[in-house]
């Protein structure tokens, strides 16, 4: 208390300036209209201010419960693309009866798994990525991964628990199938092991005209990945001496160095596919 009574003592003219000043402007501001809505303006330019900084913090801490919403919210609208389900032909038909809305589950072709990647490696020759969900007994080995853009991140290699070890596009085990966009060749997409985000597709003729920025899609030859979607663009196309076809470098369409989510695609074909296969396999022995 003692302080607090010198420190009135020492700085008494000050403060007494101080409240005659504050006086001041509040009379000023009080019977003038003109300095009235000056001050008004002036406070609720501070006020959106601070409370823009403040939503801005606020908004960084609920980062996570954002990514994770729209990670759902991605799997949801991806699960109802018209691509993922092979209707039959009901042209011919005069009369179709009603239907459930859940009659269309049936011809589902592919279904998307959300999942959140919790370690992720880019600069070794065997790259792979690790998924956490919760829905990790819906996948299996040999399910293709894409990143929120569809862009291709690899295939699953194993399944335990609530994780998921996937073979990323940047592994040299790694060779997918992929198809130019513009011309429609198909090719094979492969890791050199060099520079990360950077892969490269063979087997396309010197003939084929290819141009920087062409982009490359899956080409639905496998029951991995549907068709079209996107393993990256062009950014150098060399001649190979050798062999009459180009060496083309690809930019993927994924950004290995900040991938947070991921969905595994469940071909619901697949089963049956592979059962078919290993039959004419079986056959040609």
């Amino acid at each position: 208390m003692r302080n607090i009574f010198l420190f009135i003592r020492r700085y008494f003219n000050f403060l007494v300036f101080i409240i005659l000043q504050v006086l001041c402007i509040f009379l000023i501001v009080q019977y003038s209209r003109y300095h009235q809505a000056m001050f008004g303006h002036l406070a609720n330019g501070i006020t959106g201010k601070i409370n823009k900084q403040y939503d801005n913090v606020e908004y960084y801490f609920q980062l996570k419960k954002t990514n994770d919403s729209l990670m759902l919210a991605n799997e949801r609208l991806y699960n109802k693309l018209a691509a993922d389900f092979q209707l039959p032909d009901s042209s011919t038909r005069e009369m179709i009866d009603t239907l459930r809305i859940d009659s269309l589950l049936q011809y589902r072709r592919y279904q998307y798994i959300g999942a959140k990647v919790v370690a992720n490696a880019v600069t070794t020759q065997s790259n792979f990525v690790v998924l956490s969900t919760s829905m990790a007994d819906s996948i299996h080995v040999g399910m293709g991964i894409v990143d929120p853009n569809r862009g291709v991140v690899g295939a699953v290699t194993d399944v335990s628990g609530d994780f998921v070890v996937v073979m990323s596009l940047l592994h040299k085990d790694s060779h997918l199938s992929g198809k130019l966009l513009k011309t429609g060749e198909t090719g094979t997409v492969s890791w050199d092991g060099k520079m990360p985000n950077v892969v490269t597709l063979t087997g396309i003729p010197k003939s084929t005209v290819v141009q920087k920025g062409d982009s490359v899609i899956t080409s639905g030859f496998s029951t991995i990945f549907p068709k079209g979607l996107l393993l990256g663009r062009v950014i150098e196309v060399v001649k190979e001496i050798s062999t009459n076809n180009v060496k083309i470098q690809l930019q993927t369409a994924v950004n290995f160095y900040n991938l947070e989510y991921a969905y595994a695609i469940r071909n619901y074909q697949q089963p049956a596919i592979d059962k078919l296969l290993e039959k004419a396999k079986n056959s040609s022995r």
